[in-house]
């Protein structure tokens, strides 16, 4: 590169940084620049105020004193009442999801239900084989009769004075004993019929016939889907403007949308990620939300005042707060810290402004604060 090249580069990145990042230094020393007039007196002070882009208009204080004004649009704006949402990113769960399993051991002898199978409460699943526990059951009854008839044996001959207390007490202990053999031969024999535990889906196939089944194995996994659960996770701010109980809405990857009641907010964060689990119960009649979907979950929060701005209308201020100028009740710009509540195809809500205010919604990055300006009022909208 030729040295002529690179100084001209390095003139133009010069300019062009004192334009953009200096500008508010070079208008006040523009501004406090005088100006020579024919005979070489001094004419009055340069104003150079940046119109747009591509013009860089100038004014010339005559040297009265008065300050020049920057023309800007405003809007008067008055704050409404604004819902306010806060949106996770989610999935869809099963209402409920169980694991079936057997109780006891025994051959599988049933038919097998196969899997996406609807299943009533009380409904068979799993049947085994009955084995020796009838042979069981007989043999426990029979020792129930005995004992009964001893206990009445003995209590007859106690009362008579031929037998003693502790003989009756022995055959009173000995009889409860009986009932609670019988009790636990009817129960191990009810134990053999596995039976669905609330409607559902099946999410697998039933034991299949044959199948040796121990204590603690599964027969089948069932799963509800109505109502469907919305489960997001919400940071520690976030968490802290959720109320039980508050409406929602959600939309699959599907398209299909959703809504539901806010159910559940964790009281205990993520140990990891520190986010809160939070649930919300929605209806699913027709079983089409399927569990492990994903979901965008909107949660409606408590209502707040808001103005509805132009996007272009924000700005920042020297320490990169986010906001909005105004002119003040003297005709002075006035940069004023907002927060966003949400965006919409006409604007954007914003919080942190009065009731009522004016508002620049062209020209606000032409002015600083105590700048005072020409205003012109937006018409208002029909």
């Amino acid at each position: 590169m030729r040295p002529i090249q690179l100084v001209l580069a390095l003139v133009v990145c010069a300019v062009t940084y004192m334009l953009i990042i200096e500008r508010d230094r070079v208008l006040l020393f523009a501004k406090s620049l005088p100006l020579r007039g024919p005979d070489g007196g001094v004419a009055g002070q340069a104003n150079i105020e940046v119109a747009g882009s591509d013009d860089v208009t100038a004014t010339v204080d005559s040297g009265d004193g008065s300050a020049d004004l920057v023309s800007v649009v405003v809007k008067r704006s008055v704050a409404v009442d604004v819902e306010k949402t806060l949106v996770l990113r989610g999935r869809t769960e099963a209402y409920r999801h169980v694991d079936v399993k057997s109780e006891t051991s025994g051959r599988v002898i049933s038919e097998p239900l196969r899997k996406g199978s609807l299943v009533q409460e009380g409904q068979l699943l799993c049947e085994l084989d009955v084995g020796s526990r009838d042979a069981t059951l007989l043999e426990a009854r029979a020792r129930l009769i005995d004992a009964e008839n001893r206990t009445n044996v003995s209590a007859q001959l106690a009362q008579r004075g031929f037998g003693s207390e502790t003989a009756a007490i022995a055959d009173s202990a000995a009889l409860e004993a009986a009932r609670s053999a019988v009790i636990r031969a009817e129960k191990e024999i009810e134990r053999l019929r596995v039976f669905a535990p609330f409607p559902g889906l099946l999410e697998t196939d039933t034991a299949e016939l044959g199948t040796l089944l121990q204590p603690g194995s599964s027969c089948a996994i069932v799963v509800s889907l109505d109502p469907i659960n919305l489960v997001g996770f919400a940071d520690e701010v976030q968490v802290e403007q959720l109320v039980v109980g508050s409406e929602a809405h959600a939309r699959l990857a599907s398209g299909r949308e959703v809504s539901g009641t806010l159910s559940f907010v964790s009281r205990s964060a993520d140990h990891g990620a520190r986010t809160f689990r939070v649930e919300v119960t929605a209806p699913n009649p027709d079983l089409a939300i399927r569990d492990g979907a994903t979901a965008e979950i909107v949660i409606s929060l408590k209502d707040d005042q808001g103005h509805l701005l132009p996007q272009s209308a924000l700005t920042l201020d020297d320490r990169g707060r986010l906001g909005v100028r105004t002119v003040d009740e003297n005709g002075l710009a006035r940069f004023m810290p907002v927060s966003i509540i949400r965006d919409t195809l006409d604007g954007v809500w914003l919080e942190g402004l009065p009731e009522n205010a004016d508002v620049i919604i062209i020209g606000q990055e032409f002015v600083s604060d105590g700048r005072p300006v020409a205003i012109t009022y937006q018409a208002a909208e029909s």
